[in-house]
């Protein structure tokens, strides 16, 4: 949330090691969302209502400047859900380092119509124009995801709906909903309350099953409290992910100091931080607005990352013929932002998109058609975190297909080769690392014959967005050799289709300061 100034991020941490468990409610305050100071943890289990866990939840300021956490309590053994508050001890301390948790807590517990044990991660509360507040909170009823919502005039007292705000069948559990406003046509975002006939509702669950998050674009009708998707919009497997990569529980907030709404990215795939805990990388919070076609969302990274460029590097007006790359240097390739826009003369030699291939698995056709399969029109893009002789390296690419209707453009981000280690196991067979070809369409036109690709590049972290941000994803890679000053960075072409780089910038990022140094 930002309050008085600051930026407060509360994040689930364990104190006591790098694996899921012993979660408290870590605390850091930062001026530009960029450098931070670590305060003590706001939450941690101490009362009956969370003695066994703190888990995720929201922060919401109210009328009179005063800010409220809702979360998820753990109270026995058996996980059952309640949803508590806390408040600032002090509201004048700038840091807000110490908050209190109520003896009233907690102020919902789940009713014999709700799972007790899939009942948790409290949205940030909406004001309606009835002058109650309002959250939703996620669970499932059976096999159905669920989005259940909870009214209150005081705060305190919470009622809950005898409907739920959105719920769908076969999606399993849903947690870590958000809900917010978006402007039609307007860069600019909105507080969670506001409403208006320019005003869309975004609907984004984590779901449970995949690991994946989802959302949906609609309307929210405030006399009945129901949001209806719009017409087109999937709820589940095949519908819009905010990031096609490693990438869970994010959660976003409005911004009122600069108009905007920003989303932090979550857990980079929680089993995968068990692996190796040197040269992690971090993740850029994300402006995120609606698309002008307004049938998606774009993301792009806070303008303060910015601030820490320095050391540019360039290439204009390049072609890069089938078989070649070119390496950029001059800049720190472990810890770079690059921005290129690619064009081309034709679409002739787009390759025939398969029709056995499912449009909704992107992830799939990546990891059969790699970077280093020649194509037509691509793969073309960055190799990012290369080692000298390429034995590691980490491509992120377009691949563009003709199906029988129109152009489809593929974007990957290609793991499978980012580490020549073997030790940290995977989820299915515990034999070898975990480095997926993560991959996603991007919805554009191809009239202008130019594709944008933007990669910021933390160690091990690779974020990549896609012609503006309407298509995102982000790897988490850990490589051996491609470290420090011994990474390289390359712009390649594996198509038969010459490609020219229209224009390439890229800086090394300087760390942020250690605040609390």
């Amino acid at each position: 949330m930002y309050f008085n100034g600051h930026y407060h991020l509360f994040y689930q941490y364990n104190p006591k090691g790098a694996v899921w468990g012993n979660i408290v409610w870590a605390h850091s305050v930062s001026e530009d969302l960029i450098n931070w100071k670590r305060v003590e943890p706001a939450i941690f289990p101490s009362k009956p209502f969370d003695q066994f866990g703190c888990w995720s939840g929201s922060a919401t300021v109210l009328p009179g400047n005063k800010p409220v956490i809702l979360y998820t309590g753990i109270v026995d053994d058996k996980q059952t859900q309640v949803q508590n508050y806390a408040v600032p001890a002090n509201v004048s301390d700038p840091y807000l380092r110490e908050w209190i948790k109520p003896d009233d807590n907690p102020l919902i517990v789940a009713d014999n119509e709700v799972n007790k044990t899939a009942f948790r991660d409290p949205t940030t509360a909406w004001l309606g124009k009835d002058g109650e507040w309002r959250i939703t909170i996620g669970g499932r009823k059976s096999d159905t995801g669920m989005a259940f919502l909870y009214k209150s005039k005081d705060f305190k007292h919470w009622t809950k709906v005898h409907h739920p705000l959105h719920s769908k069948d076969g999606t399993g559990n849903w947690e870590c909903p958000d809900f917010f406003p978006v402007q039609v046509n307007d860069q600019n975002g909105l507080d969670t309350s506001a409403t208006g006939p320019d005003v869309k509702y975004v609907f984004k669950v984590s779901l449970d099953a995949t690991r994946y998050e989802y959302y949906t674009i609609g309307t929210y009708n405030s006399e009945e409290d129901k949001y209806i998707p719009d017409k087109g919009m999937v709820d589940g497997w095949n519908g819009l992910r905010l990031d096609y990569g490693n990438f869970y529980a994010s959660k976003s907030f409005f911004d009122p100091s600069n108009n905007r709404r920003i989303l932090w990215v979550g857990p980079m795939s929680l089993i995968r931080l068990i692996m190796m805990l040197r040269r992690v990388g971090l993740l850029i919070p994300r402006k995120i607005e609606l698309d002008p076609n307004g049938k998606q969302l774009l993301q792009w990274p806070v303008a303060e990352i910015e601030a820490q460029r320095e050391d540019h590097a360039g290439l204009s007006d390049k072609m890069i013929t089938k078989g070649q790359k070119i390496e950029i240097t001059g800049i720190t390739a472990a810890q770079a932002d690059v921005h290129v826009i690619f064009t081309f003369d034709s679409l002739d030699k787009a390759e025939p998109f398969d029709p056995s291939w499912d449009r909704h698995d992107a992830q799939k056709i990546c990891s059969q058609k790699g970077s280093t399969v020649e194509g037509g029109l691509g793969p073309f893009g960055l190799v990012t975190l290369a080692s000298e002789n390429l034995e590691e390296f980490t491509p992120v690419f377009f691949r563009v297909f003709k199906a029988q209707d129109k152009h489809l453009v593929l974007m990957c981000s290609d793991a499978s080769r980012s580490t020549l280690k073997n030790g940290e196991t995977s989820m299915k067979d515990g034999k070898d690392a975990y480095r997926p070809s993560f991959g996603g369409f991007v919805d554009i036109d191809l009239k202008d014959m130019k594709l944008s690709l933007r990669t910021l590049i933390d160690h091990s972290v690779v974020e990549s967005f896609g012609e503006g941000g309407k298509t995102c994803i982000t790897s988490r890679v850990y490589p051996t050799l491609a470290i420090n000053d011994k990474a390289h960075l390359y712009t390649f072409n594996n198509g038969t289709e010459p490609i020219r780089i229209e224009i390439l910038d890229a800086w090394t990022i300087i760390k942020p300061i250690d605040m609390n140094q």
